[in-house]
């Protein structure tokens, strides 16, 4: 029987370690916290999973929350309009762009501390072995001894350094957005489709964007706020905010002051618990996929290790899913051959089918959208199917390719659109 550690227990790590141990595979899982200590403790993400990577969930029977989970079967786009000094308007207050789209299967968002919890305990019931340990490179070193494969899919700590930077495919080296998260009860229907639960997308030219997003927490059903902004800019000013509650009056403001049309349907929300808020910023950033180890063996990183997209576009988890997908292909297919550097080169490259179109995607998200992206999106108010195609586009961003980089491709594609 093969021998797999996999350091990391979030998306990818636990996807794959329980894909693995399904097929009878040795798997240990190292954990820097505890399935309890993972429930009881911040927010660590925001979310939503679109079809196909809720179908990687599913064919390994690890959809657990489908009943429970609030299902989100559209995802829509608010572009606010600039100013009008004619009328007296501030920047923010009124839609240049308001539409929504149909999603081809529905979404999930599940509060990480709710699946990772439950998941890490699901792996231990079935016999699995879990370290609770913050790794190091020097443990790995230890233990990749023991080990066929050493599969490093903790995004933040000491064994990311591992994973060398790839320029050629990491065009940014400095954060583009400042981050601000909060999970809230209370927060009312959008009065323009009240019985469809929707990803409401808000973007505010020259600021950053509004993401809400219907969730399922530790507490039952919920909405997460999640601001984006522009460093330096008037969303940047959540860092040396520590008070819970101080997070959430800022949250609230910033939505009055910019997504109006939002803060009409928060005037009751309260977090869902004293450990609902969030704030950070991190580069975007894709790493070479293979790590050395001091005593030269080597480790396969995984999911955000490798490749580290800005959550604009929410394809963290997607993408994660995706790998532990890939991944669990890979090793299943080699059979008893090694794990070596060609393999690994060659597994991430699997994975890299997916992720580069979304981090293509994302990145492009990220700058100031140029004028055929601003004519689709105006488009898709009036043109249902255009709408429907960029909300499918963030299950598989491969299907925007065409039209959302190429000028004439999309000049084209409204062409057909047309009545």
């Amino acid at each position: 029987m093969r021998k797999i550690l996999i350091v990391g227990a979030g998306q990818a790590g636990l996807q794959l370690a329980l894909g693995l141990q399904a097929r009878d595979y040795d798997v240990t899982v190292v954990s820097n916290r505890t399935a309890d200590e993972i429930r009881g403790g911040r927010v660590t993400s925001t979310q939503c999973m679109f079809g196909t990577a809720l179908a990687h969930e599913r064919a390994e029977g690890l959809d657990l929350w489908a009943d429970q989970a609030p299902r989100i079967t559209g995802l829509g786009i608010s572009v606010a309009a600039g100013p009008d000094p004619a009328h007296g308007t501030a920047p923010g207050t009124a839609r240049a762009v308001d539409w929504l789209g149909r999603l081809d299967a529905p979404a999930q968002s599940v509060d990480q501390r709710v699946k990772m919890a439950g998941w890490l305990e699901t792996f231990a019931e079935r016999g699995g072995k879990v370290v609770i340990h913050a790794a190091t490179v020097a443990d790995l070193d230890y233990f990749s001894l023991a080990y066929d494969l050493v599969v490093v899919a903790a995004g933040k700590g000491e064994t990311v350094a591992m994973f060398g930077p790839d320029p050629a495919r990491s065009p940014y080296d400095t954060p583009q957005r400042v981050l601000a998260v909060a999970y809230v009860h209370g927060l009312g229907p959008r009065p323009e489709h009240p019985d469809t639960l929707a990803v409401r997308c808000n973007l505010v030219p020259g600021v950053g964007e509004l993401i809400v997003i219907p969730a399922l927490t530790t507490s039952g059903h919920c909405d997460i706020l999640f601001w984006e902004g522009l460093p330096g800019g008037p969303l940047d000013v959540f860092e040396s905010v520590t008070d819970p509650a101080e997070h959430l009056r800022l949250t609230l403001d910033l939505m009055r002051r910019f997504t109006p049309w939002e803060h009409e349907r928060a005037s009751a929300v309260e977090l869902t618990d004293a450990k609902a808020t969030l704030v950070g910023s991190f580069t975007p950033t894709v790493r070479v996929p293979v790590g050395e180890l001091p005593a030269g063996g080597l480790v396969l990183g995984a999911a955000d290790v490798v490749v580290a997209n800005d959550p604009l576009t929410g394809q963290g988890s997607n993408n994660a899913a995706k790998c532990a997908a890939r991944y669990l292909a890979s090793i299943t297919e080699q059979g008893d051959r090694p794990f070596d550097r060609r393999w690994m080169q060659a597994a991430f490259d699997r994975f890299w089918s997916e992720a580069g179109p979304s981090t293509r995607w994302t990145n492009t998200m990220l700058a100031p959208p140029a004028e055929h992206v601003q004519a689709l999106l105006a488009a898709a108010e009036s043109m249902p199917q255009v709408a429907d195609l960029i909300a499918n586009g963030f299950d598989d961003p491969a299907d925007l390719a065409e039209c959302f980089y190429d000028p004439r491709a999309a000049a084209d594609y409204l062409a057909t659109c047309a009545p």
